[in-house]
């Protein structure tokens, strides 16, 4: 791990992955934690933003809920990876892409308003490279809520408790707001003001909002957002498991509470291609340390004998936050 000597510094960081304040000067709030002032968290952060340490001070949604997303792969032929990547990522809804140890081996997350936008997104992306892309939809999450500590690598990653999802909170112009919100909120005083200010809302308004989407776990996560490979978590395998469907609830809930195990879902399969449905992701320092926890996860009673593939992460191509409207819709 990169070592995070500025106590300040590691303070923001281990604090406010998740649970930022929703008040009208919530980096006065963070500051006064800190022990420090206002203009110095907002100069910290935005030297963590500018120097890569960081993403973005926002949001990430719920998975199909504001909008709609789904991970995705091609088998790029050994020369051609930068320029596949390169078509991948300039399709406006692609949030994350990396290159990973398979011969599916470019793998990125589509994300649009609505299926039809994701469609749209796999089409264009497979018109372009001539590359058949493997959609594999979300089906249901374990466990999608990740954070990194900078405590030592004891406790390199910290999850919440999941709050239950309620659909019927969602009111006309949360699509646009979250779009700001997963961006990432400006670097300012009052942040929620100007955010207000650019969708022609009240500031109270907009807070109001923000809890409700918070409360109902639309917005399932509000805070600092880090890039863990750029704070020493290098050694990052996505494990898929080939598990039946009705032995899917039981792996899923043992695996998803394995320490070391930073996220687990399952995802359609691929009939002719691609069997796995269960997914899981391991964060660590070293590929040791990652294999050391695969071994746990091979031993899980649910798991014993599974057949299942390791795809370790080698580059990260892009790392931003979803697309959850289109433009027109967000300035509206």
């Amino acid at each position: 791990m990169k070592d995070v000597a500025d106590p300040i510094d590691r303070a923001l960081l281990d604090d406010w992955q998740r649970d930022f304040p929703v008040v009208s000067r919530p980096f006065a709030e963070l500051a006064k934690a800190a022990g420090t002032s206002e203009i110095d968290v907002l100069n910290r952060l935005a030297d963590m933003q500018e120097n890569g340490t960081i993403t973005r001070v926002g949001a990430t949604c719920a998975p199909n809920t504001l909008s709609a997303s789904t991970l995705a792969a091609v088998a790029a032929p050994e020369g051609r990876i930068e320029e596949v990547a390169a078509i991948i990522n300039e399709d406006p809804g692609v949030n994350h892409s990396y290159e990973r140890e398979d011969q599916w081996n470019i793998w990125f997350v589509a994300t649009g308003p609505d299926r039809d936008a994701v469609n749209a997104s796999l089409e264009r992306i497979s018109d372009r490279t001539g590359l058949r892309v493997l959609d594999l939809r979300l089906m249901r999450p374990f466990n999608i809520d990740l954070g990194f500590k900078m405590a030592g690598q004891d406790t390199p990653v910290m999850h919440a408790t999941p709050r239950a999802l309620d659909m019927s909170a969602i009111r006309d112009g949360d699509k646009a707001l979250m779009n700001i919100l997963t961006k990432g909120m400006p670097l300012v005083a009052a942040p929620y003001a100007v955010i207000a200010d650019q969708l022609g809302r009240s500031e109270a308004t907009v807070l109001a909002r923000v809890s409700a989407l918070t409360d109902a776990g639309v917005l399932s996560r509000l805070g600092v957002i880090v890039r863990h490979r750029k704070l020493g978590w290098k050694s990052n395998a996505m494990v898929v498991w080939q598990v039946a469907e009705a032995d899917i609830p039981e792996a899923g809930t043992q695996l998803a509470t394995l320490p070391g195990v930073t996220l687990c879902y399952e995802r359609c399969p691929v009939a002719d291609v691609w069997p796995y449905r269960l997914y899981c992701m391991i964060h660590a320092q070293s590929r040791e340390a990652a294999m050391a926890v695969l071994d746990k996860a091979r031993a899980l009673p649910a798991l014993e004998g599974i057949d299942h593939k390791v795809l370790f992460s080698t580059r990260c191509f892009r790392q931003t936050g979803a697309m959850i409207a289109k433009e027109k819709e967000a300035a509206e």
